[in-house]
């Protein structure tokens, strides 16, 4: 594990691949998610020749719990530093629900460093849950019962095919639940004012939109993911036997997707 010195905290992440050769590849979880979701994608792409960064969000994982915002645009801004920290050129960034809003960010504001984002399960703009939802949400998460609760809906999420080490990734999201002042960043996150990113403004990155079949997160997934690509201009592939994680769910899939959105990058460079 590796850690980002920023203003108020830093950032925990993964380095898989080689020192300083390869495109740099950075993978931005979602909320109440620990990096190891994108263990399989890490390893996969290092064997390709990739140099990948696995971050935490704030709060999340092994990152600092000191910091004031938890929005996707300080996503953004950490996984841009991160970036910039590791001498990344062209680089992609690959983003899971939350997660793909800050990449989709991260690529308007530094065109000049994101060549190619990966949006999986994304979240471009904010849900409006009704009113029994939102009292459902809040009884959620109310202690002492809010991890538990929040880890059996992170198991719900993963619709279709469990990954492998499932069992093992639940135990490290509640460890990360369990102690209060990292439930705070947590419920903070939840909570966090998004930004919502609708339309392409000083968007350069190529980009590739993956939404599981069975995502539960919308009614219609494939509706969704039109949707986002339209924003971003993006091509869409949509994931067999998948819920909200394709990068756990099904890297079968989410690899060889990164690969070619990575030659397109290179063609384009």
């Amino acid at each position: 594990m590796h850690r980002l010195h920023r203003p108020q905290g830093r950032i925990a992440y993964d380095l898989y691949g080689p020192g300083n050769d390869g495109t740099l590849v950075v993978c931005v979880p979602g909320m109440f998610d620990h990096r190891a979701s994108f263990r399989f994608v890490g390893a996969a792409l290092a064997a390709a020749g990739f140099r990948v960064a696995v971050m935490d969000l704030r709060g999340h994982g092994d990152s600092d719990t000191t910091f004031d915002r938890h929005d996707n645009r300080a996503a953004a801004e950490d996984a841009l530093a991160l970036i910039e920290e590791l001498g990344g050129n062209d680089a992609i960034v690959v983003g899971c629900s939350m997660g793909a809003a800050a990449a989709a960010i991260a690529a308007q504001e530094r065109p000049d460093l994101v060549a190619g984002i990966a949006l999986l399960g994304p979240f471009l703009r904010n849900a409006k849950p009704n009113l029994f939802t939102r009292i459902a949400q809040r009884l959620l998460l109310v202690r002492p019962w809010a991890p538990r609760a929040l880890v059996a809906f992170y198991d719900s999420l993963h619709a279709g095919r469990k990954p492998e080490g499932h069992e093992e990734q639940k135990a490290r999201v509640l460890a990360m639940l369990r102690p209060a002042d990292r439930f705070r960043a947590v419920f903070s996150t939840i909570y966090a004012p998004n930004e919502e990113v609708l339309e392409p403004s000083g968007l350069r990155a190529k980009a590739v939109v993956l939404v599981g079949e069975q995502d539960p997160d919308w009614p219609d997934p494939a509706a969704e993911a039109a949707w986002v690509a339209s924003v971003v201009g993006g091509s869409v592939e949509m994931v067999p036997e998948c819920g909200h994680y394709p990068q756990s769910q099904r890297p079968d899939v989410v690899v060889p997707a990164l690969l070619n959105l990575a030659e397109r990058v290179r063609a384009d460079a």
